[in-house]
């Protein structure tokens, strides 16, 4: 932190109050507590303590004899007090008639964590400071200063909860390596590739990568997708929702899939049962997943949620970008590993990663209309993938037809969006097409006279199938 460098420069400062990065005392008697004070300031983004300042921001300033006992008081505090030692730096300021304010500036830590004598930990909170208290906290805290990744926690499940096929292909498909023939070389292989911890246990990178059914070892690591009707979510009204679980590589496939056939498909021109072209490219949605997967915090007990409107769609991670990342920062291809060992497999072909930092930039390129939100608050990420109406993107043009009504025949354009959206129901088709329920209804019967529509099950919960139109 730079040293002010005149006494307007100090005045101004006090002026704008405390913050997390300002702290004002009148005076100081504890050097404990000035320890404690010193290092949530280094466990944070470091700061500066303006001693003989009151907390409303008034200078009564300090005496000759304070000055000497407190920047003793400070030295013993940074050096005995707080472990790592602190180098702080203090500089004496003159007010009017003889009065001085110390200001004390402490560096952002390069040993985090810093304790206090105790043995506590201290963070920045606002203006005030707090006490790191609960194991999750603490895990985080030491994740943040790169010296525990959530990946390498150890879980319940021992070596016989490996999916062995899965392991198997893996080390001859990666490292041309057979598969152990007996539990101990196992687990000595599954600590040597940092899969299992030095107690046989698989951490919980093993668990998501390569356990048989992961999602009963730890439940919460899923995701959820659910694809409501309209813009807005709903409590009880959607048309299509699944959970997807299992390795890391079904659920991204499994995810994956499901966006797909809840996109729009672009005809350009073709006959209703030619396949289409999804209205938003693939490349956009296998970025974003591996993304949501691979960085996601596991520190945080909770899904990721797949979100599907008519307007957009929606990818929600549990956890804020790590550090100092923004979403600045991830739209240039900058990025921050919070877990090592997820990535360094999936980078060995698991999933479709293709480099550290180039996934946003890679959807971003495919994809423009992205918005990335980084709720700190929350400790939420969401990148948000906008659509472009559905008239443009999915209904088949005819030359000549006012823009903005639905060209071509009922009934075609009834199996292009059941084709797609087979769980539509029809006052949401009548409202798609912009017709009346009356003649939806007299287009569906017609079809189902034709045989090329079925109703799959009941009218709440079944589905419509489309029969394609057998050649000759």
């Amino acid at each position: 932190m730079n040293e002010m460098k005149s006494d307007e420069d100090l005045l101004s400062a006090i002026t704008l109050g405390e913050d997390s990065t300002r702290q004002f005392k009148a005076n100081v008697k504890n050097s404990d507590s000035l320890a404690s004070e010193m290092a949530a300031f280094a466990n944070s983004e470091g700061g500066t303590i303006f001693i003989g300042v009151a907390d409303d921001g008034a200078t009564p300033g300090l005496s000759g004899e304070d000055v000497a006992r407190i920047n003793q008081l400070i030295s013993n505090a940074a050096s005995h007090l707080v472990r790592s030692p602190l180098a702080v730096q203090t500089r004496n300021v003159p007010l009017p008639e003889g009065r001085i304010v110390i200001v004390l500036t402490v560096p952002k830590g390069m040993d985090k964590p810093y304790f206090d004598k105790n043995g506590l930990i201290w963070l920045k909170c606002g203006a005030d400071k707090r006490r790191v208290n609960s194991k999750e906290e603490l895990r985080r805290f030491f994740q943040i200063s790169n010296q525990f990744h959530a990946d390498e926690l150890p879980t319940k499940a021992g070596i016989d909860k490996l999916d062995k096929l899965r392991f198997r292909d893996f080390l001859r498909d990666a490292y041309k390596l057979d598969y152990p023939d007996s539990p101990a070389k196992l687990t000595r292989l599954l600590q040597n590739m940092n899969l299992a911890t030095d107690e046989g246990l698989l951490n919980l990178a093993g668990v998501l990568l390569f356990a048989e059914r992961p999602e009963w070892i730890k439940p919460q690591f899923v995701v959820k997708a659910i694809r409501y009707p309209g813009n807005v979510i709903h409590v009880s009204d959607y048309v299509d929702t699944e959970d997807f679980s299992g390795s890391l590589r079904k659920i991204f496939d499994d995810s994956l899939a499901f966006v797909m056939r809840n996109l729009h498909k672009v005809q350009a021109g073709r006959g209703v049962n030619a396949p289409g072209t999804p209205e938003i490219p693939e490349a956009v949605f296998e970025e974003l997943l591996v993304n949501a997967l691979v960085h996601r915090d596991y520190l945080v007990s909770a899904p990721i949620r797949l979100f599907i409107f008519d307007n957009r769609i929606e990818i929600i991670s549990p956890g804020h970008l790590p550090n100092n990342l923004t979403v600045e920062k991830i739209r240039a291809g900058n990025s921050n590993i919070r877990n090592p060992i997820l990535v360094s497999y999936v980078a060995k072909g698991l999933l479709p990663y293709h480099g550290l930092g180039s996934g946003i930039k890679r959807a971003l390129d495919d994809w423009r209309d992205i918005d990335f939100v980084d709720d700190r608050e929350g400790c939420l990420f969401t990148a948000t993938v906008h659509r472009k109406e559905l008239a443009q993107a999915v209904l088949l043009k005819t030359p000549g037809k006012t823009p903005g009504k639905t060209p071509g025949k009922t009934p075609d354009m009834i199996l292009l969006l059941l084709k797609e959206y087979p769980k539509l129901s029809i006052p949401e088709l009548a409202a798609k097409m912009e017709k009346s329920e009356r003649a939806v209804e007299r287009a569906i019967r017609k079809l189902r006279q034709m045989k090329r529509l079925e109703r799959i099950g009941p009218a709440k919960g079944g589905h419509w199938e489309v029969i394609e139109k057998s050649e000759g």
